[in-house]
């Protein structure tokens, strides 16, 4: 399968690697430092599933390089969708596809308002994987999951067949027939856990042991929820309980990768989560106090990290 990531940071370097190492045909659209050391050096993959060195990696910050894609995984941080989307057009094939990966929930309709909703599949990972350097990802622990699913519910020849693909190069992979709700359920876990790991500075073993962290982390699980309920979304009863199990199960020092941006001073996905959060729920009639606390914490950070990236 000709397969274009798009981006080359710790979600598109692993599952890219992964693929090229499995004999799939994936190039990456990236740029910069990361596009210079997978053109001179090529990828170094750090995996409890396999670690390995790509020496020749095929790399361009240039679509019309990348044509005829069969399927392209946006792999950018959300803030960055919607400069890529009109992008994305040139390299698909004529019946390619993009699968959004990033966290949120608006992705995929910013690339089905670019590119066709039927040119869209719906995506979401589990995964904790980061850049030790341009070129060099590092994978930590078991968890290596994708979820796919049509846009509007169900599976389909072509989810099926990239399952497939991606099964083979070591990814477990789930098909879901409402790949909606899988979002939303990853949303109320990252979009909380980052955003208190964010005011708070601490890994999950301190947030999660403190009774009144705990707390902020339970309100901030059922805003996401009660929004989600609000815009239609079918989600469990038990979906806080599940969510909370889900910070439980991490390692004491795990972070969110907005939480390390906004740590590091870089700019992050603030708006696409916690923002996400407040907007959809200010459109969907629905409070959400604990969400309006963290943006109103964390946004002259944000701000500040945006200016300096100029």
């Amino acid at each position: 399968m000709r397969v274009v990531v798009a981006g080359a940071g710790g979600v598109g370097a692993l599952l890219g690697g992964m693929l090229a190492r499995a004999g799939e045909e994936v190039g990456f659209l990236a740029r910069g430092e990361s596009l210079r050391a997978l053109a001179e050096k090529g990828l170094v993959v750090d995996s409890p599933r396999g670690t390995f060195h790509l020496a020749r990696v095929f790399a361009s910050d240039d679509p019309e390089k990348l044509r005829g894609a069969e399927v392209v995984l946006v792999a950018v941080k959300s803030w960055q969708v919607r400069d890529l989307a009109p992008r994305l057009a040139p390299l698909l094939a004529p019946e390619g596809f993009a699968v959004p990966l990033e966290n949120g929930v608006e992705a995929a309709e910013i690339l089905a308002s670019a590119l066709g909703r039927p040119r869209v599949v719906g995506g979401l990972c589990h995964l904790i994987s980061f850049l030790e350097a341009p070129g060099r990802v590092k994978h930590t622990g078991e968890r290596l999951e994708v979820t796919l699913g049509e846009l509007g519910g169900g599976a389909s020849p072509r989810i099926e067949a990239l399952a497939g693909v991606m099964r083979k190069a070591g990814v477990d992979v789930v098909v879901s027939d409402d790949v909606e709700s899988a979002l939303w359920k990853k949303f109320a876990f990252i979009a909380p856990f980052g955003g208190v790991g964010a005011v708070t500075r601490a890994p999950a073993g301190v947030m999660r042991s403190i009774p009144e962290t705990r707390s902020l982390l339970r309100s901030a699980i059922e805003e996401v929820l009660a929004v989600a309920a609000a815009r239609g979304v079918r989600l469990p009863p038990q979906t806080t309980a599940s969510v909370l199990n889900m910070i439980d199960s991490l390692g004491p020092d795990a972070t969110a990768s907005m939480q390390r941006d906004i740590i590091a001073g870089r700019p992050s996905e603030l708006d696409d989560q916690i923002g996400a959060v407040v907007r959809l729920g200010r459109s969907a009639g629905v409070r959400v106090p604990s969400h309006a606390f963290l943006l109103a914490a964390l946004v002259p950070q944000e701000r500040e990290a945006r200016a300096k990236a100029r």
